[in-house]
């Protein structure tokens, strides 16, 4: 008597059993990381509170109607860096900081951000006359710089442009 499995009078060998059995696996794994692809991912936006009739691109352009009051109408947080509109849920901690800079915490489930906290940026950038943090990034060619290698002889002049339409 021949040990394995049977299928309609059919014998499986060794090898078709291991392939059967790694196809099993894949296939498992791959629902599995796609489930959890799906889940709400924790974590942090930073981004302008705008009315939800607000477009990316109206919020881009930084048209007037997207930080005025519409009556019934929801708040949204607008993400320049990505140019995307998150519905936040509940509306609460957004109410009173239409057109505010903000990070909300929370939980990302689609384009819905379930708001934990939201803290509003009251300050930009360095006081006069303070020292910048040291810091080392990459340029568009992938060499390093740093506060220290762009350094000159009488200093430094550090320009951020907070987004540009290339």
């Amino acid at each position: 008597m021949k040990s394995g499995l049977r299928f309609k009078g059919q014998g499986l060998g060794m090898p078709k059993m291991t392939a059967i059995c790694a196809v099993a696996v894949l296939v498992g794994a791959s629902l599995a990381w796609a489930g959890q692809n799906d889940m709400a991912k924790s974590g942090s936006w930073s981004g302008v509170i705008v009315n939800s009739d607000c477009t990316a691109d109206e919020a881009f352009a930084e048209l007037a109607k997207c930080v005025q009051n519409v009556p019934g109408g929801k708040l949204s947080l607008y993400d320049d860096t990505i140019r995307q509109v998150y519905s936040l849920e509940p509306q609460g901690p957004a109410a009173g900081h239409l057109g505010d800079s903000v990070t909300v915490h929370g939980r990302l489930e689609a384009t819905t951000i379930q708001v934990a906290s939201l803290e509003v940026h009251t300050d930009f950038g360095l006081p006069v006359g303070q020292k910048a943090p040291g810091f080392a990034l990459r340029d568009q060619f992938g060499r390093e710089h740093s506060l220290e290698s762009l350094k000159g002889p009488k200093g430094t002049v550090l320009l951020f442009f907070r987004s540009a339409d290339w």
